[in-house]
């Protein structure tokens, strides 16, 4: 038995490790872990899924194959085009990677309210990047929305990503950050959590979990001086006012916010987010940004007036 076992080629072949074609295929199957010492006194289990992991150090990048496909496929983005986006940086990092690989221009128009680490991580990645000032309103032709529509419109052979509207954004979580949860959570969650801005990943999201699970629970997060709690709450827009937490938040309405899919919003202020980020990584040993802070505390805030259940925060 034991010449027959150790003589065999199978038993003793390893397996071929994965290899990737390109950076684009690594998107994805982030891990989720368990938080042990921040939700001390808490009766909610709460989960977070890295989404940092990504190659592109975001979730962002999860939406970028998606936007750049759909054009292609349109006839929109020809051989050689320009892939230009708004973005606060994490949905450029995503195209840039998309573009490099298949061989596009890309030009990431951003607010002034970014941080320059942004602004020179996109520039080394090969990306044209137009800072527009931050104190306008979305309408003002000087808002990044604007001027990243201008550019779309003028050059030849160029795209406007448009991930606020573009249904590619929701697509992209439906088909891939959905259903990895519900399996990594072995079927089992009750709370599904994730800071507001274009909609995607809370909407895209929730719709799969929810089909799933009906009774599961949605729970958008929402910086203090967004708009987005206000219109869930009340169908109506009111002013949006200046907050430091980058990347979520909104002073308009994108298509990709589905408000039905989202039972309840929770807001957070700059504090209370920078806070959390600092807890998370002192006691947890998770570092992260503003937006991760954000959602964990809204979590957090969330989960005092709970029993019990399983929740998954997504941590951008």
């Amino acid at each position: 038995f034991r010449r027959v076992l150790f003589r065999s080629p199978s038993m003793l072949k390893h397996p071929e490790p994965r290899i990737y074609n390109n950076v684009i295929d690594a998107i994805g199957n982030t891990p989720i872990v368990r938080l042990n010492s921040v939700t001390k006194g808490l009766r909610a289990e709460i989960f977070v899924k890295l989404e940092f992991a990504n190659p592109g150090g975001s979730i962002k990048d999860r939406i970028a194959p998606f936007i750049v496909d759909q054009a292609e496929k349109s006839g929109r983005l020809k051989p050689g085009g320009t892939i230009v986006e708004a973005t606060s940086g994490n949905t450029g990092m995503g195209l840039a990677m998309v573009a490099a690989v298949r061989g596009y221009k890309c030009v990431c128009v951003m607010s002034s309210k970014q941080s320059v680490d942004k602004q020179n991580m996109l520039k080394a990645m090969g990306v044209e990047v137009v800072v527009c000032p931050a104190e306008v309103s979305p309408e003002d032709p000087r808002s990044y929305y604007s001027i990243a529509r201008k550019i779309a419109a003028e050059r030849p052979n160029a795209v406007l990503g448009n991930q606020y509207d573009n249904p590619a954004n929701c697509e992209a979580h439906y088909k891939t950050t959905g259903p990895e949860i519900w399996e990594q959570m072995a079927h089992r969650l009750d709370f599904y959590v994730a800071g507001v801005g274009t909609g995607g990943t809370v909407s895209g999201t929730s719709k799969f979990l929810k089909e799933v699970n009906p009774k599961l629970k949605t729970i958008g997060i929402d910086p203090v001086g967004s708009i987005l709690t206000d219109y869930h709450r009340t169908g109506k827009k009111v002013e949006a006012h200046p907050y430091l937490i980058e990347g979520v938040g909104e002073d308009i309405i994108p298509d990709n916010v589905k408000f039905p899919l989202i039972d309840d919003f929770v807001q957070v202020s700059d504090q209370e987010a920078i806070t959390a980020l600092h807890r998370l990584a002192k006691e947890e040993g998770i570092f992260a940004g503003s937006s991760c802070g954000m959602a964990v505390a809204g979590a957090l805030k969330y989960a005092q007036k709970l029993n019990g259940g399983r929740m998954l925060v997504i941590l951008p």
